[in-house]
């Protein structure tokens, strides 16, 4: 699976956030929509993302390396956009 458009990737996250382990999100979710303020997710709650996302594209992703990056910067929430932008590098690089 490789050419995924940022947009279609946007698409998949809001799919696969918007009813994340039976916690619905009933507002729309884009780039600016925050994983803990507005989604209310936990950090632990980012590796089970990690998983569902390497079996709906069927393939490993580096997300290890994300939370890395995100670590080093000290960040404590990450917007869904930024995400994206990982994915959207990770995921059409091979």
């Amino acid at each position: 699976m490789s050419n995924l458009t940022y947009d279609r990737i946007m698409e998949d996250l809001a799919g696969v956030l918007s009813n994340f382990h039976g916690r619905e999100y009933g507002g729309r979710i884009t780039p600016e929509t925050w994983f803990s303020a507005d989604l209310g997710l936990a950090s632990i709650d980012a590796v089970v993302l990690g998983e569902t996302l390497e079996e709906h594209y069927q393939r490993p992703i580096p997300f290890n390396r994300f939370l890395s990056e995100l670590g080093a910067r000290q960040v404590r929430d990450v917007r869904i956009g930024e995400l994206a932008d990982f994915l959207h590098r990770e995921l059409n690089h091979a």
